[in-house]
Formats: C-alpha cells, structure tokens, sequence
C-alpha cells in the first residue's frame, strides 16, 4: 500500500491482501482504523525523507517558491498532510482511528478537518498535487485543503486530461510511498511527457516489486538513480500467513533474502532517489541522507 492508498488497477500479481474497500471511503476512519493494527508506517518513513529532499531543492532552486510538490497514489493527502503540518503519522492514528465511522458525519469531519490542518500549516508548505485512481479519497483531501490539486486519473489506462497536464507544469519533486507495482512505467511515462523539465523523484518502493523498469524510463528522461543502501524501510504487518509466504516467494524470485528484513514480519521497502547528474554530484544520496 501506499501512503495515502493505492488505487490504480495495473493489479496486484505478488499476492498482497486485499484493502481495496477502504481505499475509496467518503473519509479517511476505515483507511486508518484497518491499518493501525497493522503497524502502517511507510508515511512516518516517508515525511523525514520528503522533507530533507523538498529543503535540498528549496536552497537550489530559491526563485521556485513554494515548492510544487505531485504525489503519486495520493489518496486522502496523508504524504501531503506530513510534508506541509506540524504533526506526525501518529498525530493522524490519533485523529481518525479514535474516531467512529459514521459519527460524526463525513461533511462535518471535513470542516473540522479544514480548521485542524489549516492551523498547523507550515510557513514553507509546499503547493501539492495528488494523483489516485479514487476520487472519493482525492475529493477529501482537496476539499480539506491538503491538495492544491487533486485528479482522480489513472494514467496505466488512460492520457492526463488537459487539466492534469496544464497542473503538472513547474513540478519540481514527484513522491510516491508504495505505490510502485500498481502504478508502472507508463503513469511515469505519461507524467514526464506533460513536463519540460524533469522533476526530481523520491520512490519507497517495496522489495517485492522491481523499480529497474521505472529507474530505466527516468534515465532516458536525464535522471541518475540512487538507491539508498544503508537501511530499508518498514512498511506495515504482513496481514496474514498467506500474505507472507507470497511475499518470500516474491522475494525468492528475485534472488533477494529476508533476512534480517521481512523476517521480522513486516514488507520492507527501499528509497530511490532520481536526479540530474549535477545534482547528485554535488550532493550524493549518502549525505543528503546521512544514516
């Protein structure tokens, strides 16, 4: 799963359970209070190295303000949320798995919510756009004010609208927390063909799921892939016994080991950052990340 949802149809071919009825809710409470239990944490990953990424390109590019930020597989804005407020994933547990489900109404959840992430907004809060194949997920997080933009398009199947494209101008960071394996080459393909400038791409992708197809289109764009070697990253709970024997299968079948990674019952992902050549010279993944 992403760190908001993954919602695009490309399929789920290495045997992941299925979440795809919370992924489209009117709000974000089924979203949160299923994966809870399951220790969902890509997000928490994903907000330190987002933000240490979006101040690299704020001091390179200081004429681009603010930052325009597109999130892939956005869902109800959690990337956003984390990147742009003062809070935390656990912040976000707090406010809707504590909440019922239908009390109080999605309408005036969302006007609470409106007031409670307009006041922890940051003063250098980048301007982003979401992109997920749920448009009840999308509608919320742009109603709620966490999106600029936000377009309800699945680009495996289909061309960005004109909208989409004229809002993907001036992008500067695209970001993505699992969503790789749904979303393939092609809704990248068709993302930089909108773009005259390739935008730097920071990718948690999990270990069951090749990013070379990707990596490789990034590169005829002018991009240099780095994969951060020191660590990797939880993702959440295996849900079940099913689910982690196709996760060892998947990760016996490309030569990779567990380990010391999904051994301790959790899928693990790994970070890809995409640059031009002189970015990374000046500063190499290692540093912008240290540790």
């Amino acid at each position: 799963m992403a760190a908001g949802a993954i919602n695009t149809t490309a399929g789920n071919d290495w045997g992941k359970a299925d979440f795809e009825a919370i992924y489209n809710c009117p709000d974000p409470r089924r979203y949160f209070t299923t994966l809870q239990p399951l220790d969902y944490q890509i997000p928490h990953h994903g907000q330190a190295v987002f933000r240490a990424v979006a101040e690299v390109l704020r001091r390179r590019r200081p004429d681009r303000t603010p930052l325009n930020v597109v999130d892939l597989c956005c869902s109800y804005g959690v990337n956003a949320a984390l990147l742009n407020c003062r809070l935390d994933l656990n912040d976000l547990y707090r406010r809707y798995a504590g909440h019922s489900l239908t009390v109080p109404p999605t309408h005036e959840l969302a006007r609470e919510d409106s007031t409670f992430f307009a006041t922890r907004r940051l003063p250098e809060a980048a301007r982003v756009i979401g992109l997920d194949a749920a448009e009840n997920a999308v509608d919320y997080a742009q109603r709620i004010g966490l999106l600029e933009r936000g377009f309800a398009e699945n680009l495996e199947f289909d061309e960005p609208s004109p909208a989409l494209r004229q809002a993907l101008a001036g992008t500067d960071l695209i970001t993505v927390t699992g969503g790789v394996g749904y979303i393939t080459e092609r809704t990248f393909g068709r993302l930089f063909d909108c773009m005259a400038e390739p935008p730097w791409v920071a990718a948690f992708v999990l270990r069951t799921v090749s990013y070379q197809p990707v990596s490789a289109l990034l590169a005829r764009a002018g991009l240099v892939t780095e994969k951060l070697t020191t660590r990797t990253f939880r993702q959440r709970r295996f849900a079940d016994g099913d689910e982690r024997r196709a996760a060892f299968a998947a990760l016996a079948a490309r030569g990779l080991s567990t380990a010391g990674k999904e051994s301790d019952g959790f899928y693990h992902a790994e970070l890809y950052l995409s640059r031009p050549a002189a970015d990374v010279a000046a500063l190499p993944l290692t540093e912008l990340l240290p540790g």
